[in-house]
């Protein structure tokens, strides 16, 4: 009886030995199986995402004849709409004098004031103030908006007043630049603007530098409005202000856009006298430019067709700050749901559209710890995601590096499409500035950016495109406009 127990006992530890031994060989297939899973997607996204330098020079070629068919015509049958802004001048790093600035962005505007030495000489009295804009203003009308800011202003001016050479009955100058597009009839009469953030609509009616100037009066402020621009061509006339061979700017941030200066022969669509510099400078708006040569995945195609803006902006969804961690969180959803990535639930904050920012995507991107700690902590502060594996932290690591990769290369093949057509590639330095948190805080999207344009133009020609930070970005450019404005108003 004694035997038949040990034997029942044994026969039972067998089966349950072995039952233990299956269940750990099926989860080992089942987890196998998800990371392969895994795999499938990010190899498939991958592909889908390359940007070889054939594709490259597909879309460069296709954004230069964008630009040449806007330019021809006032039309709007061209995705880009090629503004052009009636300035009479660039600065030529010579001006003098005490100059002040603003630039107003979707929430707050920057004031600053600095005085120009001229040529070669040290820049100083710089000072700088931002300031948000209360939420009451932001829905009032465009000449309120214009009022606040107009109030804060004089109280700065009054904390920094010019005690230089100028008298205090001489008219100060103002630079004025934005982050919205101004489509300028001429510099001190320009046409609506297309609001983003404000709900001031009453200004597609109004005369923008008119309202500006009725509030600085207001203000009992000496001073008008010389230039009124957005805010990548104040970062042009920075660039211009230190460097002749600066022909370009190039917003990356959270939107998208570049302007270059072009000889005012190849504007067919210029009315009026041609300007004695014989330049134009123009903002290409090219977060609206589209090509089939872009590599849009199915991702991609889900973010458009969900935006408030679907089948328009493509560029700058494929490029911008605003998108690119968006996604990246589309493709995580999918290999959550799919692949379960990171546990068998998915994470609920993981299905919330645009809860990861760029910047932190960035942090993961560009984390180099051991077993990806930063990546584990963003997880779980921008997700709620407590228990992610090495694994999959490094499978979030490198679809951030997929998404940046190519956001970086479309907009180095932008760069290389504005210089190819001015015509500088093989003949004339050319110095592109670039402004925007992604160029400047991003350090993988910027290496990036820098060695696809190197790729494109190969070794004979690299050295002919300089790409760079901005010099103070659009609000010191409101400051070198309004000198260069003031002192060479008919040039």
């Amino acid at each position: 009886m004694r035997k038949e127990v040990v034997v029942v006992a044994a026969v039972s530890t067998a089966a349950t030995i072995a039952a233990v031994a299956a269940l750990v060989r099926q989860r080992r297939r089942r987890k196998e199986q998800r990371w392969k899973q895994t795999q499938t997607i990010l190899r498939k996204f991958a592909r889908e995402c390359a940007t070889p330098v054939p594709r490259l020079w597909q879309v460069a070629n296709a954004l230069v004849s964008e630009m040449q068919a806007s330019l021809a015509s006032n039309e709007t049958t061209a995705d880009l709409n090629m503004l052009l802004s009636y300035l009479a001048s660039l600065p030529n790093g010579e001006e003098k004098g005490l100059y002040y600035g603003i630039n107003l962005r979707a929430t707050d505007f920057l004031i600053l004031c600095a005085r120009l030495g001229g040529k070669n000489e040290p820049i100083s009295d710089l000072h700088r103030e931002e300031i948000s804009i209360p939420s009451d203003v932001m829905c009032c009308t465009s000449q309120e908006l214009f009022d606040y800011i107009a109030g804060e202003f004089a109280k700065f001016v009054n904390a920094h007043p010019d005690n230089g050479n100028d008298t205090s009955a001489k008219e100060k100058k103002l630079g004025y630049t934005w982050s919205h597009s101004v489509d300028q009839v001429t510099t001190l009469s320009p046409s609506a603007i297309k609001w983003k953030n404000f709900a001031a609509n009453d200004t597609v009616e109004e005369t923008l530098v008119t309202n500006i100037n009725q509030a600085l009066a207001k203000h009992d402020l000496n001073m008008r409005v010389y230039a009124l621009v957005d805010d990548t061509i104040g970062s042009l006339a920075g660039g211009r202000f230190y460097n002749r061979d600066s022909v370009a700017s190039v917003t990356l941030g959270t939107g998208t856009n570049a302007a270059y200066v072009e000889s005012s022969q190849a504007v067919p669509k210029w009315q009026g006298p041609s300007p004695k510099s014989g330049e134009i400078v123009i903002s290409t708006e090219w977060g609206n430019f589209s090509s089939s040569s872009f590599p849009v995945t199915e991702f991609d195609a889900s973010l458009d067709a969900e935006s408030l803006n679907p089948g328009s902006m493509i560029f700058e969804k494929l490029v911008s700050g605003m998108y690119l961690g968006e996604i990246v969180r589309r493709v995580l959803l999918r290999m959550a749901k799919e692949a379960d990535l990171f546990g068998d639930t998915v994470p609920p904050k993981l299905m919330l559209p645009y809860l990861l920012r760029s910047p932190d995507m960035a942090t993961m991107h560009q984390d180099t710890s051991e077993d990806h700690e930063l990546v584990r902590e963003k997880l779980e502060e921008v997700f709620g995601i407590t228990d992610s594996t090495p694994k999959a932290r490094e499978v979030v690591v490198e679809v951030c590096d997929i998404v940046t990769e190519r956001a970086a290369r479309l907009a180095a093949a932008g760069i290389v499409g504005i210089i190819k057509k001015l015509g500088r590639i093989e003949l004339k330095k050319s110095v592109v500035n670039v402004e925007g948190g992604l160029y400047e805080h991003y350090r993988i999207f910027r290496n990036y950016l820098h060695s696809s344009v190197w790729e494109m133009l190969g070794n004979e020609l690299s050295d002919n495109v300089i790409v760079e930070p901005s010099h103070g970005g659009s609000g010191a450019g409101a400051l070198f406009l309004a000198a260069s404005q003031t002192q060479n108003p008919e040039s």
